[in-house]
């Protein structure tokens, strides 16, 4: 049932829609994406979830659940990972694509096929596993072919995907496509795709690591994933890294992504103890509700999974999917409470703020897992956990479980054991971003052992980047400086992640990070 909306809402809405017409920086796709999402917002059809209006549709500076842009009436899923092995065996009918026989024809299927791909981006968020995709083309042409038409599809992708949350895979183990992979990022510096390799000791190979890292400093991709972490979650090798650094099943994908506001929830509560025991839950409560409520009309409405072709073929299986429940600001709920208390230790440098931290994670999985919902069977009926990475208008307000910028700790090894008391509870995605002082270039080996060494400490994700590089990694997706400037100075860009960047930049201070 469609419920009324105030005229004030309406007539606001029509002036939003006039500026994005009017518009001097958005291109032409941008403003039919936005224009899309003007009209979705004239809707009211979920299952209405008491409290909620309190708590979201509130100021930013008070509101303490964000659902992160999805819409009013979600017409798909947020995060898609099809299996594209099962392209590449056997086709697509919708498409009239036959299972290719060589590299060009490889190249050409997975470029038609990512146009018909939807996500909350209206772009693929998973681009395929690229090295298990294309290894088995790769000597149907010579190197030196091999190595150009690699380089030609990922500026392809670069020109059409136009956002940098479109993720690829690759890894565990060496490969000639990752190493032409590499070969063409070092050159092309692009921002998409984005890009993560799947670590495991003893699997991947040091050389393999060496060249990936390589790369790293010069693109800031590939990103470094623990496989073995992922790979025991998930259940074997059938996952994906999507968008920033999403943990989701191999032919499912995440419904919806909605976020806690720590500090804010911090900010409603009268002490310690109520925030544990009363405003959190309550918010969690309400955050989940309305999480149920958007999959029930994904599912139940919306027809996506009867009438599109992905799931008609099977690249996809609604019994696969999950929901993301993220989490922004622990820093801010700790050092909020530290400071209440009279006390100056902070998240990152204090035990005592970094164990809190630890509590209120232990409080949000446990409410996690004794919440369930029947569609969610790709994770046996629970949502998982999200470090969510941020919004370029967020201010103040620290990405995921990580340490604020500014503050993190002088040793490299002691910001590390912060994080790994916190990576575990993220199934669905966290990371940490370090830049990297340029002499690094001639010791790679310096980053390779910061990768083993946390691994093994079961840090989960973990993302480099020269200090000096154009491309960089704002939160859990890539950028160019050269782009952000562009687009500062009034000029249009063709990625719409670029704007996400800048306001990062501008309100997060993503480029003050501490350079190791």
């Amino acid at each position: 049932m469609i419920r009324p909306i105030s005229n004030e809402r309406v007539e606001k809405t029509r002036e939003e829609i006039l500026d994005i017409i009017k518009s001097a920086t958005l291109t032409h796709e941008q403003k039919v994406t936005c224009l899309a999402n003007k009209a979705d917002s004239l809707l009211e059809v979920l299952d209405e979830v008491p409290g909620l209006d309190e708590l979201l549709n509130c100021p930013q500076e008070d509101r303490c659940i964000c659902d992160l842009s999805e819409g009013h009436a979600p017409l798909r899923p947020r995060y898609i990972a099809p299996d594209y092995q099962k392209l590449m065996k056997e086709g697509c009918k919708y498409l009239n694509l036959e299972p290719p026989t060589d590299l060009y024809e490889a190249l050409n299927t997975l470029l038609i096929f990512y146009k018909h791909v939807p996500s909350v981006t209206n772009y693929p968020v998973y681009l395929g596993q690229l090295d298990d995709l294309l290894e088995p083309f790769i000597d149907t042409v010579d190197e030196a072919t091999a190595a150009k038409l690699i380089k030609l599809f990922l500026l392809n992708v670069d020109r059409t995907v136009l956002d940098s949350f479109a993720h690829a895979d690759i890894g565990p183990k060496p490969s000639k496509t990752a190493h032409y992979i590499f070969e063409a990022e070092k050159v092309l510096e692009d921002a998409v795709p984005n890009l993560s390799l799947k670590y495991e000791e003893g699997v991947s190979s040091d050389e393999y690591l060496k060249e990936a890292v390589e790369c790293a400093l010069v693109s800031a991709k590939p990103s470094f994933a623990n496989h073995k972490m992922f790979a025991k979650e998930f259940k074997g090798n059938n996952y994906v890294i999507a968008s920033c650094y999403n943990g989701l099943n191999l032919g499912g994908g995440s419904y919806t992504l909605c976020r806690l506001i720590l500090g804010n929830i911090a900010k409603r509560s009268s002490s310690i103890e109520d925030f544990k025991e009363k405003q959190l839950p309550y918010v969690m409560d309400v955050m989940a509700k309305y999480m149920d409520a958007r999959i029930k009309f994904e599912v139940e409405e919306s027809g996506f999974f009867e009438n599109n072709f992905l799931a008609r073929e099977g690249f996809i299986q609604r019994e696969k999917f999950t929901a993301m429940f993220g989490l922004v600001g622990m820093a801010d709920a700790v050092n909020y409470f530290m400071g209440k208390a009279g006390k100056t230790g902070r998240y990152g440098s204090d035990e005592e703020a970094n164990q809190l931290g630890v509590e209120i994670m232990e409080i949000i999985d446990k409410f996690n897992q004794s919440h369930t919902n029947k569609y969610c069977e790709g994770t046996d009926g629970h949502f998982l956990l999200h470090a969510q990475v941020g919004l370029a208008e967020d201010i103040g307000v620290t990405p995921g479980t990580r340490i604020p910028i500014g503050e993190e700790p002088e040793e490299l090894i002691d910001q590390l054991n912060v994080l790994s008391k916190f990576h575990k509870y993220f199934p669905s995605g966290t990371g940490d971003i370090f830049p990297i002082d340029v002499t690094v270039h001639r010791n790679p080996e310096y980053v390779m052992d910061i990768i083993k060494g946390a691994f093994v400490k079961d840090l989960r994700y973990m993302s480099f980047y020269s200090s000096n590089s154009d491309v960089i990694r704002v939160t859990g997706y890539l950028v160019k400086r050269s782009e952000m400037e562009k687009l500062d100075a009034g000029n249009n860009v063709i990625q719409d992640t670029t704007a996400l960047g800048l306001g990062a930049a501008k309100n997060g201070h993503i480029l003050e990070r501490k350079v190791r």
